[in-house]
C-alpha cells in the first residue's frame, strides 16, 4: 500500500504542482489557477508531450514528439502556423489553421499512445502464440489471449450476429476490444496519456463502427431494401417524416457510443486528479482522505478500463446486427408477399 501511495503521488502530484516559484514581478501564482491548469493540460491532447523517467538513478533522455516530427508540418502560406485559429474556428484551432494553410501532420500525445498500444498488441500476440502440437494455447499469455478472443466471438458476436455472420465480423471486434483495452489500461501507467480520453479518438472508433453498420445492412438487404428500411415501412405520404428520422437514428448510434467512451475515461482522470490536488491547493493534512480515494478511484479505473472496451465492442456488435437483421427483415417480407400472390 505505501508503494501504490508512493506511485500514485509520483505519477499526479509531484510534477504538478511541485514548483511554486514567484514570476518576475515577485507574485506568485495562484495555487487554484496553477493547479487547474495543469489538469486541463495533462489530459488534453497536444503535440507537445515530453517523457522522462522522474525516478533517479534512472534518467532516460526525454521523448518530444514536436521535435522529432517537426519534417510533417508544412506551410503553404508563409507564417500561416504562427497565428491563432481564423475567426469562428475558436473551437477547431487545428481545422482553422488547416484551412488558413497550415498543414501540421506531426503525431498527436493520443497517436502516439495508438502506436504504443498496438505495438504492445503486436508483441503480446507474436509472444503469445504457442501452441502444441494438437493446437491447444501453450503458456499462460495464450490461454489468457484465447480466453479473451473466445469471450468476444461467444458471449458478444454469436448472441447479436448469428453463428453464421458471427464469423464474418468477430475480426474486427476482437481487434476492436483488444485496441480499446490496450489504450485505456495504457494511461494508468505513469506518465502515459489516455488515448481514448479524445474525443476526435472516440470519434475515429464510432466511425469505423458507422461505416461497418451501413455495409453490413447494404450488403445483407442489398440497396434497395436498405434504403427501404429508411421509409420504416409506412405509407408514402409519411416518408417527408420517417426517412430524416431513420437517418438521423443512424447517426445517434455511433454519437452513443463515442460519448460514453470519452466521458468515461476522461472523467475517471480528472477526478483522481482533482483528488489530489486538494492536498496543495489546501494543506498537507488532507492527504489523509485524497490519497485513499485516488487509489480506489485509479482502481475503479483498471475496472471501468475493460468495461468501456466490452460495451464499446458490444454495442457495435448490436449495430452491427440490426443492419444483418435487415436482410431477413426483407426476406421474410418476400416470403409473405409470394405467399399472398399464391
Amino acid at each position: 500500500m505505501k508503494r501504490l501511495v508512493l506511485v500514485l503521488l509520483a505519477l499526479f502530484a509531484v510534477p504538478a504542482f511541485a514548483s511554486h516559484e514567484e514570476h518576475e514581478d515577485g507574485k506568485t501564482p495562484d495555487k487554484n489557477q496553477e493547479t487547474a491548469e495543469f489538469i486541463l493540460h495533462h489530459v488534453a491532447d497536444d503535440v507537445e508531450f515530453e517523457y522522462e523517467i522522474p525516478f533517479p538513478p534512472y534518467h532516460l533522455p526525454a521523448i518530444h514528439i514536436a521535435e522529432a516530427f517537426s519534417f510533417l508540418k508544412f506551410e503553404s502560406v508563409a507564417g500561416a502556423c504562427d497565428g491563432h485559429a481564423p475567426a469562428g474556428f475558436e473551437s477547431f484551432p487545428s481545422l482553422g489553421l488547416f484551412l488558413h494553410g497550415c498543414y501540421d501532420l506531426r503525431p498527436t500525445k493520443a497517436i502516439l499512445m495508438m502506436w504504443i498500444a498496438t505495438a504492445i498488441l503486436f508483441g503480446l500476440l507474436f509472444f503469445g502464440r504457442g501452441r502444441d502440437q494438437n493446437g491447444v494455447p501453450r503458456g499462460f499469455l495464450a490461454h489468457i489471449i484465447e480466453v479473451l478472443a473466445l469471450f468476444v466471438r461467444d458471449e458478444i458476436a454469436v448472441p447479436n450476429l448469428g453463428k453464421e455472420e458471427a464469423k464474418r465480423y468477430t475480426p474486427y471486434l476482437a481487434s476492436l476490444f483488444f485496441f480499446i483495452l490496450a489504450i485505456n489500461w495504457l494511461g494508468l501507467f505513469p506518465g502515459m496519456f489516455t488515448g481514448t480520453g479524445v474525443i476526435t479518438v472516440t470519434t475515429a472508433l464510432a466511425l469505423f463502427t458507422f461505416v461497418l453498420t451501413q455495409v453490413a445492412g447494404i450488403r445483407a438487404a442489398g440497396l434497395g431494401g436498405y434504403l427501404a428500411h429508411l421509409t420504416g415501412g409506412v405509407p408514402p405520404f409519411l416518408w417527408i417524416i420517417m426517412v430524416p428520422v431513420e437517418i438521423i437514428g443512424l447517426f445517434t448510434k455511433p454519437f452513443a457510443l463515442l460519448v460514453r467512451l470519452f466521458a468515461n475515461m476522461l472523467g475517471g482522470h480528472l477526478v483522481v486528479f482533482f483528488l489530489l490536488s486538494l492536498i496543495f491547493v489546501w494543506s498537507v493534512g488532507a492527504a489523509a482522505v485524497s490519497v485513499p480515494l485516488a487509489i480506489a478511484i485509479y482502481c475503479l479505473e483498471i475496472f471501468v478500463g475493460i468495461l468501456q472496451a466490452y460495451l464499446f465492442t458490444l454495442l457495435t456488435s448490436l449495430f452491427i446486427g440490426q443492419g444483418v437483421a435487415m436482410g431477413h427483415h426483407a426476406h421474410a417480407e418476400g416470403e409473405h408477399g409470394h405467399e399472398a400472390h399464391h
